[in-house]
């Protein structure tokens, strides 16, 4: 199973290289989970007809935020993946959001505009980057696919 990862948009409503992006890099994932700072419910039409599973985030309004969950488990398989955005400062990002979830397998976490694919504690922590990149950190603009078999393994592509 291939899913695709995305976070922090930060758009009104689809844009052209968001498009591109589902037609492209996401045109083979059984679903796309989205961690956030979408900012506009709208954005999620772009996805369509594939499945989404998102959360809001700290800068998404209020028709997003009053829908959509802060946090969510999905399970596929035997396997355990919750579903964040974040929030505060970029240092200890990780140590907080661990403290949201019990007995998984991997975090998909957004927030920092940094891209993340590490084992900690047992758990593997995924953060795509932004797909609307970082000015101040002059971060591409980057998704994840992650890829579930006899484990989970992610990988992080610019876009």
């Amino acid at each position: 199973m291939k899913i695709g990862v995305i976070s922090d948009t930060h758009l009104s409503e689809p844009s052209i290289k968001l498009n591109r992006l589902i037609q492209w890099v996401f045109k083979d994932v059984d679903l796309i989970l989205h961690a956030g700072d979408l900012t506009r419910l709208k954005v999620l039409d772009a996805f369509f007809p594939k499945e989404v599973i998102a959360v809001s985030g700290n800068m998404d309004r209020l028709d997003v935020s009053s829908r959509l969950p802060v946090k969510e488990v999905v399970k596929f398989r035997q396997y355990r993946i919750g579903l964040i955005h974040g929030w505060g400062s970029p240092s200890g990002l990780e140590d907080r959001i661990v403290e949201s979830f019990d007995n998984v397998h991997a975090i998909v976490y957004g927030h920092s505009h940094m891209p993340a694919n590490h084992i900690k504690n047992g758990v593997l922590m995924f953060n795509p980057g932004a797909f609307s990149g970082s000015f101040l950190r002059k971060k591409e603009s980057s998704v994840g696919i992650l890829t579930i078999d006899e484990g989970i393994t992610g990988a992080i592509t610019t876009v």
